[in-house]
């Protein structure tokens, strides 16, 4: 679209609007009638670590939200010449997982508790043998029964349990529901009927029964709604609450809330079976679509589903690239110091950049980017640790290379599972987040430790945003009973913009040996949680 083209689709409300909360940002994306993003406006964030809890603070979710959208807005006005009044459809979208009560009157009964949180393991896994599937700490039914068995007295009175998503849908509309993809890391999802598992929601029931709660677990959850299936209206509070302004127009359709997985995989046009992606910042997951179910439960994976309702295997690693973003952070501290003002985007890209010039296995350097606990090798705390011997070939080089590969060694642990021991085969893998943000760089490590091409969209920096933003379209443009398989491939992605980079031996012998050192050094870690308090 050109500029005369946009201008007119804006005054028209022939633009889509997608919002994700994300670990460390917040985004707002417009899209125009060609699916690529026309403006956009940002709002930085971070999770606080509150009497043993990550959690965010509600207000600052609003907050977050109208100054996106106010720097969304200004963009709009300042390239177009034209006011935001009203747009064609909006999704939202927000980091999975999480624990969000709510009294009957909509009081919010306990501090929000994030994914991140490591603290349900005792319930995840009484659940997880009582159901013989697996269920991960950050799941909201975990956090659920965590308070149950921990007699917190909240428990009684939940009207509504959500997630970050679902709670901003909920405010926007009035509507209480949620995207399969989203609902499915609140409670297992039965994939032939596309909603809650009717057996498990039962046993659920009789731990409630036992502990006398007068609630059902159905009665506070969200309604399941499908990728194309409209989801409510924007209220005039909810335009207020997203607009505090007054331009925006309430009345226009939303699509169901997703959570960034699932807006992950169609961001990256990864719904269909045989694809995969792998989301790479705060935290690292892998998704993979599957042909037919795993053979065996896996605690290290997660089985959640598309937007669609699709079975997903997902590999989540708590921890990602926060240590490595505080390493940058230190170099740019050091720059100050020499009176040198560096910009993020030249940090980054220089840093990355030198871990080309390294040693294929880092030089014989181990981190652990542990700044939360790690299910997947079984911490339930973290520390971010940085180890070297006397032999070690300790270079900046080598520093940076350890550093990326050390963000993706829990992911390598989980995927090895399905490559080894399932057989999974993929057609193709397609990454996505700030890991990749850097030109060849992330792309390269991630194909050397899994050791399958890995492409990279021109629009994967657009991240969740955009992904929402295609599934609001999807909801009013789709034809018909079209897929949002074929919706994608042939009205989104039909130029097929992905640079693709297959692993070249040297790396993957080389992310082979670090993972053994990884694997070996576990201990370390383990000592370091047990006495750095």
């Amino acid at each position: 679209m050109n500029q005369i083209e946009t201008q007119k689709a804006i005054e028209a409300g022939k633009t889509v609007l997608g919002v994700e909360f994300g670990s460390t940002r917040i985004k707002a994306v417009l899209i125009g009638e060609d699916h690529l993003p026309i403006a956009s406006g940002s709002h930085e964030w971070e999770n606080l670590h509150e009497n043993g809890m990550w959690t965010y603070h509600m207000p600052d979710v609003w907050e977050g939200l109208q100054d996106s959208y106010r720097k969304l807005s200004a963009e709009v006005q300042a390239k177009y010449g034209t006011p935001l009044t009203t747009v064609e459809a909006v999704g939202f979208s927000g980091m999975m997982h999480g624990y969000l009560p709510f009294d009957k009157n909509g009081n919010q009964l306990a501090p929000f508790r994030t994914w991140r949180n490591t603290s349900t393991g005792q319930a995840a896994e009484y659940l997880t043998n009582l159901f013989q599937f697996n269920i991960p700490q950050r799941w909201s039914i975990a956090h659920l029964y965590q308070a149950i068995l921990n007699r917190e007295p909240h428990v009684e009175n939940i009207s509504y349990l959500t997630t970050l998503a679902g709670y901003v849908h909920w405010k926007l509309t009035g509507e209480k529901v949620m995207g399969v993809g989203e609902a499915s890391g609140m409670f297992p999802i039965d994939s032939t009927t596309n909603n809650y598992d009717l057996p498990m929601l039962e046993q659920f029931n009789e731990l409630l029964k036992a502990e006398n709660i007068s609630w059902k677990l159905a009665e506070i959850l969200p309604k399941v709604m499908l990728a194309g299936e409209r989801a409510g209206l924007l209220t005039e509070e909810g335009a207020r609450l997203l607009d505090p302004a007054g331009q925006l127009k309430a009345g226009i359709p939303l699509c169901a809330p997703e959570g960034d997985a699932g807006t992950g995989m169609v961001a990256t046009n990864s719904v269909a079976v045989r694809t995969g992606n792998v989301s790479a910042g705060t935290s690292v997951f892998a998704m993979i679509v599957l042909e037919k179910a795993l053979s065996k439960l896996y605690p290290e994976i997660d089985m959640v589903t598309t937007p669609s309702g699709r079975p997903v295997a997902m590999v989540h690693s708590n921890n990602c690239t926060s240590d490595l973003n505080a390493w940058v952070e230190l170099f740019r501290e050091f720059g100050v110091a020499f009176g040198m003002e560096i910009s993020q985007t030249r940090l980054f890209e220089t840093l990355y950049t030198q871990a080309l010039k390294a040693d294929p296995d880092g030089g014989g350097l181990l981190a652990y980017a542990y700044l939360s606990g790690e299910h997947i090798t079984h911490f339930e705390e973290g520390r971010p640790l940085f180890v070297r011997t006397p032999e070690s070939r300790f270079t900046l080089a080598n520093f940076m290379r350890t550093h990326l590969f050390s963000s993706l060694g829990a992911l390598k642990i989980g995927m090895d599972i399905l490559f080894e021991q399932e057989k999974v085969k993929l057609d193709q893998l397609l990454g996505h987040g700030g890991f990749f943000k850097t030109r060849e760089v992330g792309q390269k490590m991630m194909a050397a430790a899994m050791n399958v091409p890995v492409s990279v969209m021109e629009t994967a920096g657009e991240g969740g945003a955009w992904g929402i933003a295609l599934l609001a379209a999807y909801m009013l443009r789709k034809a018909g009973d079209e897929l949002l398989e074929d919706y994608l491939s042939n009205k989104v992605f039909a130029s097929g913009n992905a640079v693709t980079m297959a692993p070249e031996q040297k790396d993957v012998d080389g992310f082979a040996a670090f993972m053994e050192r990884y694997k070996q050094g576990l201990g370390i870690e383990r000592a370091a949680v047990d006495e750095l308090r």
